[in-house]
């Protein structure tokens, strides 16, 4: 979402060369495949860990950290390969992002009208707020001391795991000019139907 941000403000002549229907599948297919393989990698360290005695997760989900509280013996080499992966992959994000929304912001101060700038600012500001609820939720719940209980971790595990994602198709849908126009006629058409 970034990445199709940035060339649109930043590169908006090439936009429709660089963002082809293909290059596209490509991104989608690289991100499944990160994915894929993240997961993998994680199921792999956590299988080899010895569990015993309450095998109960207190979450709605069941993540490394929930799984690791149930370990019976977690040495320094495991904790530091279980943790190394998901803190590296998600600064890496987090810098693509933010490198992102500084090219971004330059090209926004560079528009000389006010108008100009809030409209192209109101394209990135729900990518925004739904990258600040992932990050911000998903960091408070795993980057805390593991004795301090903030005693909302199932509520910020649902932010991170379902609303953040579920939100971006939301809202990037709504900018599309076609379900504007879709979704008033279907209002107007309610409405008259009353």
């Amino acid at each position: 979402m970034c990445y199709d941000r940035y060339v649109a403000i930043c590169l908006p002549l090439s936009y429709s060369v660089i963002m082809s229907g293909r290059f596209c599948i490509l991104l989608l297919a690289f991100s499944w495949m990160a994915g894929f393989l993240y997961s993998i990698i994680l199921t792999l360290q956590v299988v080899r860990l010895p569990f015993c005695g309450d095998n109960e997760i207190d979450n709605f989900v069941c993540e490394i950290p929930n799984l690791l509280k149930l370990a019976c013996a977690l040495p320094l080499v495991n904790q530091i390969g279980i943790f190394a992966l998901p803190v590296s992959v998600a600064l890496m994000t987090f810098l693509v992002i933010i490198m992102s929304y500084v090219h971004i912001i330059r090209v926004i101060l560079k528009i000389p009208s006010m108008e100009g700038r809030r409209k192209v600012f109101s394209t990135c500001f729900a990518h925004l707020v739904v990258v600040g609820m992932f990050y911000g939720t998903g960091a408070a719940t795993h980057f805390k001391p593991s004795n301090i209980s903030l005693g909302h971790e199932k509520l910020a595990s649902l932010f991170y795991t379902v609303f953040a994602p579920m939100l971006n198709p939301i809202i990037y849908s709504l900018r599309n000019e076609e379900v504007k126009k879709a979704s008033r006629k279907e209002m107007h058409r309610r409405q008259r139907a009353q």
